[in-house]
């Protein structure tokens, strides 16, 4: 019952029907609440509703259907492994995990969406994840990527300054500005964070390739 409940879910999301999906990912929390992927469903749909339409969202939403006790794996007592945080009313669900969590969650959903290809979602995954989360280094570096790819390069280096201002040796960060620098003709800029970089990485093959070929426009 999870799997395609879940399934439907992600679809209605990706269709941008968020009542629908926020449904599916509460009856699959119902259902198993020890399922992160449903609990994050279901509050990342949450917020977007209540963002769409303010503190009456929920009058805004599809019946809800009710799920026997019999389908319910884990909220009784017998259940193995089940604790006080499973253990909860149907409404509980929605305190959720944590924004440290959901942002998690969403940096997972942007990496899977870069190894299809899908450069523009992951941004967008990305962007959320931020929201929730600025501190988090490697989703600038992630974020940063992909803008290269849809040669969006003022974002990339954006994004690259706001990793390195989190970590001031962070390799990918300087790599990926480099690269963004050279694509906007700041050869100087691009020069000196591969050196930034080699200093730190001196046998780093990709930034001595890097550098020879961006040392050529500033001869």
């Amino acid at each position: 019952m999870l799997k395609p409940l879940l399934r439907r879910a992600a679809a209605y999301e990706t269709l941008e029907q968020y009542p629908r999906a926020y449904v599916d990912y509460k009856t699959a929390v119902q259902v198993d609440s020890s399922v992160q992927a449903a609990q994050d469903g279901m509050n990342r749909m949450r917020k977007v509703l209540i963002d769409k339409n303010g503190s009456n969202w929920r009058e805004k939403l599809p019946p809800m259907p009710s799920v026997p006790l019999s389908a319910q794996h884990r909220w009784g007592p017998s259940a193995p492994g089940n604790t006080e945080q499973t253990c909860m009313p149907q409404n509980a669900g929605d305190t959720g995990s944590s924004k440290s969590e959901q942002a998690k969650s969403l940096k997972e959903e942007g990496n899977e969406l870069v190894r299809k290809g899908e450069h523009r979602k992951a941004v967008d995954k990305y962007s959320a994840s931020l929201k929730l989360d600025n501190k988090e280094c490697t989703t600038y570096t992630n974020r940063a990527l992909c803008h290269l790819q849809l040669k969006q390069y003022p974002e990339a280096v954006q994004d690259c300054t706001a990793a390195l201002a989190l970590d001031p040796n962070n390799l990918k960060a300087f790599y990926r500005r480099a690269l963004a620098r050279k694509e906007l003709k700041d050869y100087a800029g691009s020069v000196t964070d591969l050196q930034e970089m080699l200093k730190r990485d001196p046998s780093n093959s990709a930034g001595q390739r890097l550098l020879q070929e961006v040392q050529k426009f500033t001869k």
